[in-house]
């Protein structure tokens, strides 16, 4: 897709071919506001695989599968074999990971660091561990990979949660629970995995003007105080530079954890009545989910937030809803609700079904779709372009969608006490609809991303490419042709600070810059969104724009 999708699988392929491992560069602009691991393993599997799409996706799947893994392994360690199997399904399952991993964004790696971080944390303190040493390494590998996947918040969010635990068991001030976690041995290994990277990032991209705690257009500052002050700090403070995020509200960023866990948050109620005595090690566990959850979330209530950032409490949430459906916890009572809700879902989405098989599905699924261009900067912005008429074209998704929901409330219905039942039918019913989501993001994928604009670019004669826009909006042309472009008025986001560095290439050009290009007598070639085609008309003239392609409201235009 369009989008930071295909700008993360560039950035990789660019390291590659390039052999800068250090700097990820959009365009050969500088691109320093995120950690480079996320890359590497793109990168790495585009060197086995191929340069491809699918090839560009394999790491990610592969860590969700192993999140989903350390899930069950670390809930069957500390409260048995059903438990651990409940809570990986449950994870496996839930709708918030799925829903998330379809972007390369680094988040659900990020999240099996800190599960991998507190799982150890918590093998370190038991007494009759078999392999501290092991563990230890471990932990200190595990933090090493999230500060090269997203900053410190991945030492902050363990750390947080493992500190809180310990005060909360009385361990904070004990001297044998502090040599048991071998903090120093921990600290070595995650400096000798991470350090480096930082180290080389701060020598290869010096401060161009005079250190300022306050960044502003044509100031460059280098990679330190970009990536420490600006993507950290004034983050967090909501005074980042450039402004060109949104952020969820407080109360709402809580309250979708139910929708991103969703089915298994009906089991959450559950967790209320378990054991959370420190005499046992599923008491101990279910604590430090308490002191996790919180951390992350007290966290990000003080903070700017997107719907998914709060994907490190996911593991936790799980483990506690397989606890409760383990040990018979408000089963029955989630078990009805699961009924209702399915059963609604089932309902509504039949209605619309119905309504939707009405209406024809001529043209192109955009042509159906709303515009809310000020929600695009929030993850989910694109769901409320969605229209009655929009469902005409997701017939298919919708039916099978309307099939899994009844089939899990017809299911749970009929499983009465038999837990593994109802369990394996809410699995069978998750799996069904994922591809009827599956289905629609296909259908919604001309609109999401320009894969039929970078296609007919291949098959037209060669020609500088100008994009009217600030990269993102066709970074998929990017991808799938392996081009640079010029930018027309594009020195905004995520690129303009990169763009100020002392070797910035110069691919920034205005309206002036433009035209005389348009008009040199040499092949150009636009993409542009048809919102813009009339300043653009206004600019050169419609004589001059001649459409090679057009797809879900955007252009590939030439001048001859």
């Amino acid at each position: 897709m369009d989008d930071v999708d295909a700008v993360q699988a560039q950035i990789a392929r660019t390291m590659l071919e390039s052999g800068d491992w250090v700097t990820a560069r959009l365009d050969g602009v500088a691109y320093l506001e995120k950690s480079p691991l996320i890359y590497w393993m793109m990168a790495g599997s585009f060197r086995v695989f191929g340069v491809h799409d699918w090839a560009a996706r394999i790491p990610l799947a592969l860590s969700v599968v192993l999140l989903c893994w350390v899930t069950y392994r670390f809930g069957r360690w500390a409260m048995g074999e059903q438990a651990g199997v409940f809570s990986g399904v449950a994870l496996a399952t839930s709708v918030g990971l799925y829903l998330f991993t379809r972007i390369q964004i680094p988040d659900a790696v990020l999240t099996l660091t800190i599960a991998v971080t507190l799982w150890a944390w918590m093998r370190l303190q038991e007494p009759e561990e078999a392999n501290p040493r092991a563990w230890a390494i471990l932990m200190g590998f595990a933090l090493g990979c999230g500060l090269l996947l997203k900053g410190l918040i991945a030492i902050v969010f363990p750390l947080g949660a493992g500190l809180l635990y310990m005060a909360a068991t009385r361990q904070l001030w004990s001297g044998a629970t502090w040599k048991r976690l071998q903090p120093w041995l921990v600290l070595l290994v995650m400096m000798v995995v991470a350090a480096p990277w930082h180290v080389l990032a701060t020598l290869w991209n010096p401060p161009y003007f005079a250190f300022s705690m306050h960044s502003g257009p044509g100031e460059y500052h280098g990679f330190f105080w970009f990536y420490f002050f600006n993507e950290h700090l004034l983050r967090f403070l909501n005074l980042r530079y450039p402004r060109d995020y949104n952020t969820v509200p407080r109360a709402l960023f809580w309250v979708l954890n139910l929708a991103w866990l969703f089915p298994w948050s009906a089991f959450l109620p559950g967790a209320v009545k378990l054991s959370y005595n420190r005499g046992s090690r599923a008491g101990r566990l279910r604590l430090m989910l308490l002191c996790w959850i919180g951390v992350v979330m007290v966290f990000f209530t003080f903070s700017t937030t997107q719907e998914y950032y709060s994907m490190p409490i996911y593991p936790a949430l799980a483990l506690l809803a397989g606890a409760a459906i383990a040990e018979g916890r408000w089963v029955r009572a989630g078990r009805w609700f699961t009924v209702a809700i399915f059963g609604s879902l089932a309902i509504v989405l039949g209605t619309v079904l119905f309504m939707a098989a009405r209406l024809p599905a001529k043209g192109e699924l955009a042509d159906a779709l709303a515009q809310h261009p000020e929600m695009y900067t929030l993850s989910l912005g694109h769901m409320l372009d969605l229209t009655l008429g929009a469902f005409a074209y997701l017939k298919l998704p919708l039916a099978l969608a309307v099939a899994a929901f009844a089939i899990v409330a017809v299911g749970a219905a009929i499983a009465r006490r038999r837990v593994g039942l109802m369990v394996a039918v809410m699995v069978a019913g998750m799996v069904v609809f994922f591809q009827a989501a599956r289905l629609a993001l296909v259908r919604f994928d001309p609109y999401m991303g320009s894969y039929q604009l970078a296609t007919a670019l291949l098959e037209s004669p060669p020609g500088t490419l100008i994009e009217a826009d600030a990269y993102y909006a066709f970074s998929s042309v990017f991808f799938y042709t392996n081009r640079e472009a010029l930018l027309l008025n594009g020195r905004s986001a995520n690129l303009e600070y990169g763009s100020y560095a002392p070797n910035a290439p110069q691919v920034f050009i205005d309206d002036a810059g433009f035209v005389r290009r348009w008009e040199s007598g040499e092949r150009y070639y636009l993409l542009t969104d048809n919102g813009d085609l009339p300043h653009l008309r206004e600019l050169v003239g419609e004589a001059h724009l001649h459409v090679v392609k057009q797809s879900s409201g955007k252009s590939l235009l030439s001048n001859m």
